[in-house]
């Protein structure tokens, strides 16, 4: 097996599952925390505003919940999982650029409870996530 280098391992951590529409989830349990990856956030630059949808809405994997805007341009952010919105992270709609801080940590975005199908096994693991981006 190779090894992966260390940069890739800290620009896409293990642990989570990615979705080819450059977003993450961190499953724990029934619940996934869902954010934007080191790419796109490093693709959209400087993040100045982001919209998130309210807590009891619905998502849908491959689909639109939110919208971002960085210097550059106003993009979609997708789900990665289907499920329904349990929490929003308040603090990066405040202070947006906390995404390109911490795209991973402080910078998630919702908390999504999994619902039937959950999409999880739909994801990529953090080795095919980095190949689809290295393309």
């Amino acid at each position: 097996m190779n090894a992966i280098p260390e940069e890739v391992v800290y620009l896409y951590p293990e642990d989570l599952k990615y979705h080819a529409e450059h977003t993450w989830a961190r499953i724990e349990g029934d619940t996934a925390t869902v954010g934007i990856t080191y790419y796109a956030q490093d693709q959209l630059g400087e993040i100045v505003f982001l919209e998130l949808p309210e807590v009891g809405t619905a998502v849908e994997a491959g689909k639109p919940f939110a919208e971002i805007e960085s210097v550059k341009s106003v993009s979609d952010v997708y789900s990665p999982v289907n499920g329904e919105i349990v929490e929003s992270n308040k603090e990066v709609v405040e202070a947006p650029e906390i995404i390109n801080e911490d795209c991973y940590g402080a910078g998630w975005m919702i908390k999504v409870k999994l619902g039937e199908p959950s999409g999880v096994d739909d994801l990529m693991d953090a080795a095919a996530y980095e190949k689809l981006v290295s393309e």
